[in-house]
């Protein structure tokens, strides 16, 4: 029986939809397990060696120069939490920050 041209077409079609809705499926799978909520990360501790070179402090109160009052990460370009509690930090990937603390890598929220 001879392949029919229109049938042959439609079966290609079919296969690249699938095709491509299965590696969209995968992409898309593959993202979201990296998306981690601030109480699933581990908080930073101040021994940590990115914490120590950037002068990480819990309470912005008690920060080093050069701190200015008012600063903390809750209103830092980098956090990324709410004003209280932990947050995650642009700055120290895959840990959470005290939205009280401070660090030398401060920049003012937009």
């Amino acid at each position: 029986m001879p392949n029919n041209p229109i049938n042959t077409n439609l079966q290609r079609r079919r296969f690249f939809r699938i095709a491509a809705g299965s590696v969209g499926g995968v992409v898309l799978a593959s993202a979201l397990p990296s998306a981690a909520f601030a109480d699933d990360l581990p908080h930073l501790t101040l021994d940590d060696p990115t914490a120590k070179a950037l002068n990480y402090t819990e309470d912005a109160t008690k920060a080093p120069a050069p701190h200015q009052v008012g600063q903390a990460c809750s209103n830092c370009n980098f956090f990324q939490g709410s004003d209280s509690g932990y947050g995650p930090c642009q700055l120290f990937i895959g840990k959470a920050v005290n939205a009280k603390g401070w660090c030398s890598g401060y920049a003012k929220k937009a």
